[in-house]
């Protein structure tokens, strides 16, 4: 008798354990069935490096009696691009390359080119590069670009806002600003200005100077 009883307490304790397993079981399918879809979004963003060679800081400067144009090449670059939009961007301006365009091929260009590579103006020697590091896209009703950077000219670093164009063709993308003034001044620039010295007459430069940036990328 005692052995039917501790017979029927041993089933009794693995139906018991059977039940408590199926319902865990039962339980843990429930739970896998009720999770979600995560959905999510994968973007594409890619950094171009800048081609030197078709790429250029175009710059004029004025004064009274003329003005003056020319060049500068860059050292290197790039341009990033998400979802085909401009988010960010750095160009190095190769300063020792600054040049002389509307007397080219003459002496007086390389006068030009000379003085202005001089601690008069740009000091080429102690700070052989500048740059422009884009910090903001904005894009405008007719459908161009408001690009704010960060443009530094002998270790002085101002934020600039210019307007400006992006496409892309035949796998080449293409940076294009609007023409923009700098205040060379601001940057410790100070030859020939009238903001700093007196009884120049004529003989003085302005102070803005007229830039533009055609940035190409490498295909």
């Amino acid at each position: 008798m005692n052995k039917m009883n501790k017979m029927k307490k041993i089933i009794l304790s693995l139906v018991l354990v059977a039940s408590v397993l199926t319902a865990c079981k039962s339980e843990k399918k429930e739970k896998l069935a009720v999770n979600e879809v995560v959905e999510f979004e994968v973007t594409t963003t890619e950094k171009h490096n800048v081609d030197i060679a078709t790429s250029v800081l175009n710059w004029k400067g004025t004064k009274p009696l003329g003005a003056h144009e020319g060049v500068v090449s860059l050292k290197s670059g790039s341009l990033v691009i998400e979802e085909s939009e401009l988010v960010e961007g750095e160009f190095i301006i190769n300063m020792s390359t600054i040049a002389n365009v509307d007397m080219k091929g003459t002496d007086g260009a390389g006068k030009i080119e000379g003085h202005l590579k001089s601690e008069d103006f740009f000091d080429v020697a102690k700070y052989p590069t500048s740059k422009f590091v884009i910090t903001n896209v904005e894009e405008t009703e007719d459908g161009k670009l408001d690009v704010t950077g960060n443009l530094t000219i002998k270790d002085v670093t101002k934020s600039i806002t210019i307007p400006a164009t992006i496409s892309t063709k035949a796998g080449v993308t293409t940076f294009k600003s609007e023409t923009f003034n700098v205040n060379r001044t601001d940057f410790n620039v100070r030859y020939g200005s009238k903001s700093f010295f007196d009884n120049l007459k004529d003989k003085f430069i302005d102070d803005m100077m007229e830039m533009s940036f055609v940035v190409k990328t490498k295909a």
